[in-house]
């Protein structure tokens, strides 16, 4: 279900602009324009449809930010917009349990507001280790980062939190401590990089005897950033962004790099980086299988090439579902490949027979047309250790299959 962001906004010109990149965020916006109205709208609601409320400090029965008290009352996760960019308004705000606070100075705290938006939905999927000795400092920091979903975890000390840390693989990012009992922040920075690259595990050392040696100390222990104690909100929350921001931006890259870009199955090179890594766990039982789509130039030919770029997905989607547990991949054209461990020969025939025939039977519709196809599979379980060798075999049972009359599957 779509969710809502309240707007409490009574400039109509600032309404639009909002609603706009709530839209643009895909979410949908409810729009009022004074608190009273605010309050009908959500007396017929919950706070579990909203993802947040945009609340204006000063609205005409609420001047004095009232309408902020009641959305972070009604347990609505609230960022608040003002034109007020004085010092007295800023603390006020921040005393508040507010997700943020944006003043409306200049176009490019719009797009700020646009990816703090986007933010708060894809936080809700990403785990923050909070590792700290004081239950105080632990409760106060974790209850800032779930004003921003995320999902927080912690420990008491670089011991405890290393063991978090491989209990969970939704943890993108650690906060921790210098100075604690049994593996200070430091030791414990440099233990989990022999794990955990900066690309894949991002942290933020923290300190209250702020010193550049601590900080230098940190960076060269592995810490992706420093922040000393204390610390303002506004720059706690720039430092988690940017450092998950940069996690998700690694992330990216490689996975152009390592799909195809058309279907979105792990291209050739990433297919076999996987099967290798799988190779070296010894497996008893091994098999390759090359799929191929059967009078694929007929398909462009008579249907044009959008067509037949359809059939590809379609295609990548049933092995996709098919092999959910296995590895699949696009090697280039019309032809994949699937790596499939741990099985016999008689459970791999039924689950390559059963993706061939659901493709088979799959009416393809595609710009008012529809058309059918079939593939043709070639599969071999010879595996002395040479997975190029039992490719080439699978190979040729693949061109056997369709000198056979295709729309069938050759397992020798």
């Amino acid at each position: 279900m779509q969710q809502k962001v309240l707007v409490i906004e009574d400039s109509p010109t600032s309404m639009k602009v909002l609603c706009h990149l709530v839209t643009k965020a895909g979410l949908e916006p409810i729009a009022a324009s004074t608190l009273s109205q605010a309050k009908q709208i959500f007396a017929s609601s919950y706070p579990e449809e909203y993802l947040c409320a945009l609340v204006d400090y000063n609205l005409p029965d609420a001047e004095d930010g009232q309408a902020i008290d009641y959305a972070i009352q009604a347990f609505i996760p609230t960022v608040v917009i003002t034109g007020r960019l004085d010092e007295r308004t800023r603390d006020r705000v921040l005393s508040k349990d507010v997700v943020d606070y944006i003043p409306k100075e200049n176009a490019q705290v719009y797009d700020y507001l646009s990816r703090l938006l986007q933010r708060l939905e894809k936080n809700k999927q990403i785990g923050v280790l909070v590792v700290d000795d004081s239950r105080l400092t632990r409760s106060m920091v974790t209850a800032l980062l779930r004003r921003h979903n995320f999902v927080t975890y912690e420990a008491e000390d670089g011991l405890e939190g290393l063991t978090v840390l491989r209990q969970h693989s939704n943890i993108k990012l650690v906060i921790t401590d210098e100075n604690m009992p049994n593996m200070s922040g430091v030791e414990m920075v440099a233990e989990l990089r022999n794990t955990f690259s900066k690309e894949d595990v991002a942290v933020i050392g923290v300190s209250g005897k702020g010193s550049s040696a601590l900080s230098a100390r940190f960076i060269k222990s592995g810490a992706n950033d420093y922040i000393s104690k204390p610390y303002c909100h506004e720059e706690f929350f720039c430092r988690v962004t940017q450092n998950i921001e940069h996690i998700e931006n690694v992330a990216a890259i490689r996975k152009a790099a390592n799909t195809d870009y058309l279907t979105n199955l792990p291209n050739r090179r990433h297919f076999f980086t996987r099967v290798n890594a799988n190779l070296k766990m010894a497996p008893q039982w091994v098999c390759f299988a090359i799929i191929d789509i059967d009078n694929f130039k007929v398909v462009n030919d008579t249907y044009g090439h959008e067509a037949g770029d359809h059939a590809l997905k379609i295609t990548a989607k049933i092995l996709s579902r098919h092999f959910k547990y296995h590895y699949v991949s696009r090697f280039g054209g019309e032809e994949f490949c699937v790596y499939l461990s741990a099985m016999d020969d008689d459970s791999a025939t039924e689950l390559l027979e059963k993706a061939r025939e659901e493709v088979a039977q799959t009416e393809m519709r595609y710009d008012g047309k529809s058309f059918k196809f079939t593939i043709s599979i070639g599969a071999s379980a010879e595996f002395d250790g040479n997975a190029e060798a039992t490719l080439r075999i699978a190979d040729k049972n693949l061109y056997k299959a369709k000198q056979s009359g295709r729309n069938q599957l050759v397992f020798e």
